[in-house]
Formats: structure tokens, sequence, C-alpha cells
């Protein structure tokens, strides 16, 4: 396995990044696991190399082995997902978590609402969009939190913080079997309350646990002859 690290490699010479990973294909890589700040990053390593290439988070735009682990966290945790309503919280509009989450849910059997300001929804989806938390929080099943991703442009304001954070009160007024989810970081004190995220609803660790032999399915899946 090679760890490859922008910081000390040719690419902080003025090295291309097509150049680059056609070298790492020369030294005999058999697939490559891209995390890209750009969308589209991944698909294009795919083209240039030929290889195999897992997506491990392309800009805003998805981040498949997250949303492949939470259906295992969520499939461990339901007898069926078939029918369950889930509540996608946040910033949506910066979220690659979210663009994958799209995918895999709806093919589960899994209702998505996305509960968001009007600047963090989608322009035009298929699904349910609320503005309101309090108005859907005691009709989800799954209630899946983002965080608020300063890097890519959010803005965590009192007033976002007072209408989005799932606090106590609001955990007091979810069904009784809902769960909670993250893809981490948390940020506590914005999008959850210490309370919250030390409940026995949160799945948060095991979505870690369950993201290590969900990874390695993948890989293994991905490396096998076909």
């Amino acid at each position: 396995m090679l760890t490859y690290n922008p910081a000390t490699s040719s690419s902080s010479k003025g090295e291309s990044l097509r150049d680059t990973v056609l070298t790492i294909a020369a030294i005999g890589a058999d697939m490559m696991v891209v995390r890209h700040v750009d969308d589209g990053v991944p698909m294009k390593v795919a083209d240039w190399t030929g290889l195999a290439v897992i997506n491990g988070g392309d800009g805003r735009n998805e981040h498949p082995t997250q949303a492949l682990l939470d259906a295992v966290t969520l499939s461990r945790r339901f007898q069926s997902l078939q029918g369950l309503r889930a509540g996608i919280i946040g910033d949506i509009a910066h979220s690659r978590v979210a663009g994958s989450l799209f995918h895999v849910l709806p093919r589960l059997g899994v209702e998505l609402t996305l509960i968001a300001p009007d600047i963090w929804l989608p322009d035009a989806t298929p699904h349910e969009t609320a503005t309101d938390l309090d108005g859907v929080i005691s009709d989800l099943d799954i209630v899946y939190l983002l965080r608020v991703q300063t890097e890519r442009g959010g803005r965590i304001t009192d007033s976002y913080i007072g209408n989005f954070q799932l606090d106590g009160p609001r955990l007091a007024r979810m069904r009784q079997d809902a769960v909670i989810l993250h893809p981490g970081p948390m940020n506590r004190g914005v999008e959850i309350s210490d309370d919250v995220a030390e409940s026995s609803r949160s799945l948060v660790t095991e979505q870690v646990r369950n993201g290590v032999p969900t990874r390695m399915a993948v890989l293994r899946a991905i490396g096998s002859p076909s």
C-alpha cells in the first residue's frame, strides 16, 4: 500500500494531478482510493489510469463508502428499512455525504425529508423538503445530522443553532425507536448538543465501527477478478 501526501510529493513542486496519478499507476498500483477537494476527480483519475478507483469523497459531490456504512449501521438496527422516514438535517448544499445518501437510502425503501434553511436545500429534488425541524421531528425514524461545512462556504449562526440543533427537548419529541446518525466530525453545541451526542439513540460510534469492515468489503469487491 502506498500513501500519497501532496505536501511532500512532486505536486508541491508543480507536477500536475494527471502526471502524479500516472506515476503512481506506473509504480504498479492495482487500484486507488482518491479523496479530493474538487468534484469529479476520482472519475478523471479512473479515465487517466484505467485503474479501479474508489471515491473517498470528492468536493461537494459524493462520499459513497460513508453512505454504505450508514446503510450497514441502519440494517443492523432495524429489521427492515422499507417505509422508514429519514430526515437529513443541516448543510445539505455543501455535503458530499448527502449526495450519496440520496442514492443509497431510497434504494433500501427509506423515504427522505431534507431539512435545512432554504439556502442549503437543493434547487430541484424528488425528495420532500422542510425548513422547520420542529414540524417534522416527531415523524422521523432516522435523524441524520450534518455539520456546517465552513470550509466550503457554510456559516454558523445563532439562528441556525436555535432552529436546527438536535437538543434534549427535540430528542424527547422523537419517536421512541428513532435513531441518530452523523458522519463526523460532530460539532457539539452546533448541530447536536452534548446530551444528545451521548444518548443511547446515537449510532455514531456504531457508524465508525462499521466503517472498517464495510470499506474492507469494498476493497475486496473491487480487487477481485471479474
